[in-house]
């Protein structure tokens, strides 16, 4: 049996079972276990299964979104870099947009104060940062607050960004993975993150390692939609081979 076809037979089993043991994938299969920790390594990478001790879940099973408050401590040094190496992309002048995440609002706190910009952003977290900023004209947009990210969504959310056009959107996601783009767990969150990538002239996304390969529920744009990912350097060579194969720059921090 070839490798894609090992593929095929473990996500199927992944799918019907709800998860797959290495053990017991390798017995059926007649390889090693070794083989079978390649094929779930190569599954993973393209954002079909998720590792876990001893085996792999499909990430159809993946429907658990921490709150803002529980994400805000994970991988800080990865989030500071990253937040960092974005400051390169923030114009002298002009308009951004702001999407929701821990990632975003670090770059908020590391906005320049010598050069004027207009921020537009749905997140609560990132207008408390910039709300006093002598230097920054911040439109907040309306919506019904999720709890979980603290971001404005809904049709309020919706109407508002379709009258503004930016230079940059920096955005966050749960899932970043060749095949299915940007993603994330609600429906709602992800109908406006996908109105920021239509009125932004260029999209930047802000993601760690933990996010890459990733798929999540609700799909918001294909890579092509994306002109650079900021990531850090946990993240595979050859998954950056494959992400800059879609379209976007990846810069790792």
């Amino acid at each position: 049996m070839y490798a894609p076809e090992r593929h095929q037979q473990i996500l199927a089993r992944a799918r019907q079972d709800g998860r797959v043991d290495v053990t017991a994938l390798a017995d059926e299969l007649d390889v090693t276990p070794e083989t079978i920790r390649r094929d779930l390594t190569a599954l993973e990478r393209h954002g079909l299964v998720r590792r876990v001790h001893g085996g792999a879940i499909p990430v159809e099973r993946l429907g658990f979104e921490p709150g803002i408050a529980d994400r805000e401590g994970v991988l800080a040094g990865e989030k500071e870099r990253i937040a960092k190496a974005a400051l390169d992309e923030v114009p002298d002048n002009g308009a951004v947009i702001f999407d929701a995440g821990t990632t975003t609002v670090r770059l908020a706190e590391m906005l320049p104060t010598d050069r004027e910009l207009t921020v537009v952003t749905h997140a609560l977290p990132v207008a408390t940062v910039l709300a006093s900023r002598p230097n920054i004209t911040l439109h907040l947009v309306g919506g019904t607050v999720r709890g979980r990210t603290l971001a404005a969504v809904g049709s309020w959310a919706l109407a508002s960004l379709a009258d503004i056009h930016a230079d940059v959107a920096f955005l966050g996601t749960n899932g970043l993975s060749v095949e299915h783009g940007l993603t994330t767990p609600d429906l709602a969150e992800a109908a406006v993150k996908r109105a920021l990538v239509t009125n932004a002239r260029r999209t930047v996304v802000l993601a760690d390692h933990t996010k890459i390969g990733r798929v999540d529920f609700a799909h918001v744009a294909p890579l092509a939609d994306v002109d650079t990912v900021i990531t850090d350097t946990g993240v595979a060579p050859e998954l950056v081979e494959e992400i800059e194969a879609a379209g976007p720059r990846v810069v790792r921090a």
